[in-house]
């Protein structure tokens, strides 16, 4: 059993950043699959962005050139660095843990992005 953790939502101006954390309680954190989705007032959860256990990343078109995750094994989080940030990226940032047929959310931190 895993338990998710999110910080690093808040309010912040178009064009600014945020680094969203995911902090992952349990073991064999590495041997996870990982990804950040969110969810917009009326839309459905989208994907923002994932990563492998190499490494490896994906990113939704809205996300390419501008946010960037990272995971790190030994301390057992994720990262999503967010820059020039956009009024449309306003949403609830939700992190994703899976393996098999294990599969953990987090609760979900807010982004705004209003002047």
């Amino acid at each position: 059993q895993a338990q998710l953790v999110e910080s690093g939502g808040g309010l912040v101006q178009p064009g600014g950043s945020l680094r969203l954390s995911c902090a992952a309680s349990g073991s064999a954190f590495s041997l996870y699959y990982m990804g950040w989705y969110r969810q917009a007032p009326g839309k459905q959860r989208e994907l923002v962005a994932r990563i492998g256990l190499s490494g490896a990343t994906i990113y939704a078109d809205p996300a390419k050139g501008r946010f960037t995750i990272r995971r790190d094994n030994a301390k057992n989080t994720m990262y999503l660095q967010m820059n020039d940030l956009k009024p449309e990226d306003t949403a609830v940032y939700y992190c994703n843990i899976g393996r098999g047929t294990l599969d953990y959310w987090g609760q979900g931190t807010q982004v705004t992005v209003s002047s």
